[in-house]
């Protein structure tokens, strides 16, 4: 099969779908593997690393489109690049359709194979290809929102730890998943004081063991979030339904019984975002004021840190791309149930149940429609 890597174009976006050394064990298996010249550059990736592992260098965006049988990726591609996709091409990358219907509609036009890192699963029922991540971008909220607390970047000039004397920030984490938990880590390595939101009694019990008494827990059925924000100086958004859009957990409203200059961190932007006010940003503009509170929004927030990202993501992603590469999508998909979850947008249909109801677009199961090709 030809694989092909072209370089990111979304702001500030260094990751590359394949490093040299995955790029590698695909050369080894038979594969032909196509990069887009400087598609490493950002992380330091020469064009002349991939070359050594036996992978071809190709001038233009363009021929990648134009030769692979398959486009690895990192992250949605652009109205751009839709528009350069094939029918019966594979398409392999972060996608989160749910919040944007124009990008899936431009991916059902161009009769591709999509196939959403975010949606593949495993035996556990976890997203094995999202968690790393959700992991980065949990670990980074915090970091990032330590930042936004600063006086010069809006916010209300706080420490998150604060000093000998003076109480730290009160940072709240709604949602105790992957991101949720990493943002509770850093957060509380920090020192700051935090509580973490959660519908799930056996994840908060998880959480307690995890971090110990110093973590505040609630049951958020139970226990109104706004009474948490109301206090809290920084609110890290880190809600999921996998493949579908987030729902608007926090409102305008609640916002309003903030301090001015305290801080969002909307992590589930690239699903729509789980505060009413969130709107996405880029790494080159990442904030904004609304309601006097600082909204961090960036839709790549792990693009931040591309070299750690980029190998975090290979060690996942590696493994259902020879799958692909080896067996072709259809066989693959048919073998392997988990990987059939990936599938978002098949030769024109939705065959993503959340994807369809994000969009508002009629659905047909994944395995019918592979089966009726």
């Amino acid at each position: 099969m030809i694989i092909g890597i072209p370089k990111e174009i979304k702001n500030h976006e260094y990751r590359v779908g394949l490093d040299p050394e995955s790029a590698r064990c695909l050369v080894e298996l038979g594969h032909d593997v196509i990069v887009e010249t400087q598609a490493g550059m950002g992380i330091g990736y020469t064009d002349g690393a991939y070359e050594a592992v036996g992978a071809k260098v190709e001038t233009t965006v363009a021929e990648i489109f134009a030769h692979a049988e398959m486009i690895v990726k990192v992250k949605e591609p652009q109205p751009q690049e839709c528009l350069m996709l094939r029918p019966n091409q594979i398409l392999f990358t972060y996608l989160h359709l749910a919040s944007d219907p124009e990008q899936t509609k431009l991916l059902q036009d161009s009769g591709c194979v999509a196939i959403a890192y975010e949606t593949v699963t495993d035996e556990h029922g976890g997203l094995p290809l999202l968690a790393p991540m959700s992991a980065i971008a949990g670990r980074l909220s915090i970091q990032a929102g330590a930042h936004c607390l600063e006086k010069a970047q809006g916010g209300r000039g706080i420490l998150l730890g604060g000093v000998a004397g003076v109480e730290p920030a009160k940072v709240v984490v709604i949602g105790g998943g992957m991101v949720g938990s990493n943002a509770i880590r850093i957060a509380m390595g920090m020192c700051a004081d935090v509580s973490v939101y959660d519908r799930s009694i056996e994840r908060l019990q998880e959480l307690a063991n995890q971090f110990g008494p110093n973590l505040h827990t609630y049951n958020s059925n139970e226990h109104p979030i706004e009474a948490g924000i109301a206090t809290a100086d920084m609110v890290v958004g880190a809600v999921l339904i996998p493949g579908a859009a987030a729902p608007k957990i926090v409102t305008r409203d609640m916002l309003q019984m903030m301090m001015p200059g305290s801080v969002i961190v909307d992590v589930a932007i690239d699903q729509g975002g789980c505060f009413e006010t969130s709107r996405p940003t880029t790494h080159e503009h990442p904030t904004y004021v609304e309601e006097d509170i600082v909204h961090y929004c960036v839709t790549n927030m792990p693009g931040a840190v591309p070299y750690t990202a980029t190998s975090a993501l290979n060690h996942e992603t590696l493994p259902n791309a020879i799958e692909l590469a080896n067996k072709g999508y259809r066989q693959a998909m048919l073998d392997d149930p988990h990987l059939l979850n990936g599938l978002n947008v098949y030769k024109g249909k939705i065959v993503h149940h959340a994807v369809a109801e994000g969009v508002g677009e009629s659905y047909t199961p994944a395995a019918k429609a592979i089966q009726q090709d």
